[in-house]
């Protein structure tokens, strides 16, 4: 990519969100190059438009959505060439509207133009994560219960979308499987027991956070009395719910998870679980449609 990557200024403002500058320009660059090919071309550009050419762009709202993802789109025009300056004109985590002026990009047109369709997919794809999480965050207000994501991300897009999950009010899980032991029905078959997966990954893992799936109230009750302190309700009834937080009490952490839907958010909520964990979030989101417009020249 020309040896360009995240100025001083985004990456103050990325590390400020909690993602790392590092993997932000590991994927910028992985994705321009996606789209300008090898030699890093825009075959259009270059046949239509002056190389000493500059202008300056609006990046506008197109759709009403929840905003996420603006300093990784500037990090995507500032790797795209030299010369791109990027006003930043709204805050992650803002309610947009159709119409609203979200950025300015000026500098070489070339510039502009080859960043222009993996800047905006970056944005619509972030921006839809958060406005979808919002939408569960409105509505679980009023209970205890927060919003979850899962690791059923857009592959190489993880830091990006959990991060959006945060700007939409929402709570991340685990990164992965590297950080948090989740022992889960295949775990528990491989072993024998929850008990048995669960002491096979204290022994070998004694300062990581264990969860464990359950499926069932008795399996609630094992893996509490393994020492299990956060447990995974998996595909159980809001009745089924309610029977393991009157058995379990405050001895773990509970959360509901497996098919969950917006309308049924409430009834889920109002069982005294702590969380409700969606893989739609990051999965089943629809974009929001924010673009690029080229000022007219005069």
């Amino acid at each position: 990519m020309g040896g360009y990557g995240v100025r001083e200024r985004t990456a103050l403002l990325l590390r400020e969100q909690g993602l790392d500058p590092l993997d932000v320009k590991w994927i910028v660059e992985n994705a321009l190059r996606e789209d300008l090919g090898p030699e890093h071309l825009d075959i259009t550009s270059d046949a239509t438009i002056p190389a000493e050419q500059t202008d300056v762009a609006d990046v506008v709202a197109r759709s009403p959505g929840v905003l996420a993802g603006l300093a990784v789109a500037a990090a995507v025009f500032e790797s795209a060439g030299p010369g791109a300056q990027v006003a930043l004109l709204a805050r992650d985590g803002a309610t947009i509207e159709r119409g609203d002026l979200l950025a300015t990009v000026t500098g070489p047109t070339h510039t502009i133009l080859a960043a222009e369709r993996t800047a905006l997919n970056l944005l619509s794809r972030m921006s839809g994560v958060a406005t979808h999480t919002r939408a569960w965050v409105r509505r679980l207000a009023g209970t205890k219960a927060r919003v979850l994501d899962t690791r059923k991300t857009t592959p190489g897009l993880r830091p990006l979308e959990k991060y959006a999950v945060r700007a939409g009010g929402g709570t991340n899980k685990r990164m992965g499987l590297y950080d948090v032991a989740m022992i889960k029905d295949n775990h528990k078959l491989a072993a024998g027991s929850i008990t048995a997966a669960f002491e096979r990954v204290r022994a070998g893992h004694p300062k990581v956070e264990i969860q464990v799936e359950v499926t069932t109230l008795d399996e609630a009750r094992e893996a509490v009395a393994a020492g299990a302190t956060f447990l995974l309700c998996d595909n159980m009834t809001p009745e089924q719910l309610e029977r393991v937080v009157e058995a379990v009490g405050d001895r773990a952490e509970l959360e509901a998870t497996g098919g969950l839907t917006l309308e049924q958010a409430p009834e889920f909520a109002a069982t005294g679980v702590d969380y409700l964990s969606v893989g739609a979030l990051t999965h089943s989101s629809p974009i929001v449609d924010i673009a690029l417009d080229l000022r007219t020249r005069s």
